[in-house]
């Protein structure tokens, strides 16, 4: 999941990545943020769907990776989550029960 996560954030990012791990009690919530383009509110549910691809011109890929993720962390009861990061791009938040 994390290798997924940080991927992306490298191959959309323009210049700036940031991982951050918090450890509030009883859980461990990974952010994962980058200064790309970003994602507006209505598409962050899409891009989650599984082969769903919201730039077909850009990086390459198969639409699969962050419906994966997301699937994992609820096999895990946990939570993938897509906000925007103050760098300016997607901040991927990984929620995971400890």
């Amino acid at each position: 999941m994390i290798g997924n996560l940080s991927e992306n954030a490298a191959k959309w990012g323009r210049s700036r990545l940031r991982i951050t791990v918090r450890t509030p009690p009883d859980r461990l919530v990974l952010r994962i943020e980058d200064d790309g383009p970003g994602l507006s509110p209505d598409q962050a549910p899409r891009a989650l769907m599984r082969g769903a691809r919201l730039d077909e011109l850009g990086a390459p890929g198969a639409g699969l990776g962050l419906a994966i993720v997301a699937d994992l962390a609820a096999l895990h009861g946990g939570e993938l989550r897509l906000e925007r990061s103050d760098l300016g791009g997607l901040a991927a938040v990984l929620d995971l029960p400890a």
